[in-house]
């Protein structure tokens, strides 16, 4: 049975709400007890999730660069 968060778009979830989910997935492909479709779809939403993660991390990354500039900017000035 889904939870709420696991029936969101990943582009909808908190960084830490898509990477929770993604370690449950992980665990349960790595159990190898589940069906072929199952198993599919499963990844299929890790992947998903893991492009959903990493955009997230460039957002914040391209942020704190733009942040870091600023503070040097007034530091120079």
């Amino acid at each position: 049975m889904e939870t709420p968060a696991q029936s969101a778009l990943p582009d909808d979830l908190s960084f830490g709400a898509a990477l929770a989910e993604l370690e449950q997935i992980v665990k349960a492909l790595e159990g190898g007890q589940l069906e072929l479709e199952d198993s599919l779809a499963r990844y299929e939403r890790g992947v998903s999730l893991l492009r959903a993660c990493r955009a997230k991390l460039g957002d914040a990354q391209q942020r704190v660069t733009m942040l870091v500039g600023e503070l040097e900017d007034e530091e120079s000035d």
